[in-house]
């Protein structure tokens, strides 16, 4: 059964996503960026390319030539998924595609609407059985 681990209070989600996408790829764990669409896809599509600042994180989009080899994935697209290792999801309700995966990670941003969604996501996922973890990274044990 697929693992969700939950990080809330997340000053920045999208420098968390890259964050995380690092720790993951270096762990030797392919990751999939779920976006929920094109405009937010772009803008971490290019943070990547950044991040960090003193490294080369490889990525590409699912319809890449060489998606299958990358270890991240960032797209807001679903349709050909070469791996189902991590998906960190970026988007407001409970991604459709969130079981096909081995582990999910839910960034929770520190609006008050981000809140009220990452709840009623992390019910959805409690109510059904699955195994979950919180870290709230407005707190010592962050990330």
């Amino acid at each position: 059964m697929t693992k969700i681990t939950f990080y809330s209070n997340a000053p920045d989600k999208l420098r968390t996503a890259c964050l995380l996408s690092n720790k993951a790829m270096q762990n030797g764990l392919r990751v999939m960026v779920s976006t929920p669409d094109e405009a937010m896809t772009t803008i971490l599509d290019k943070m990547l390319w950044t991040y960090p600042g003193i490294a080369f994180m490889p990525h590409g989009r699912c319809d890449d030539a060489l998606a299958a080899t990358l270890p991240v994935l960032v797209d807001h697209r679903h349709d050909a998924l070469p791996h189902h290792e991590l998906l960190i999801s970026l988007h407001p309700a409970t991604p459709a595609i969130f079981s096909r995966f081995e582990r999910v990670i839910e960034i929770i941003g520190q609006d008050e609407e981000d809140k009220r969604q990452g709840r009623a996501r992390f019910k959805f996922y409690k109510d059904r059985g699955y195994e979950l973890t919180h870290y709230d990274l407005g707190s010592s044990e962050g990330l």
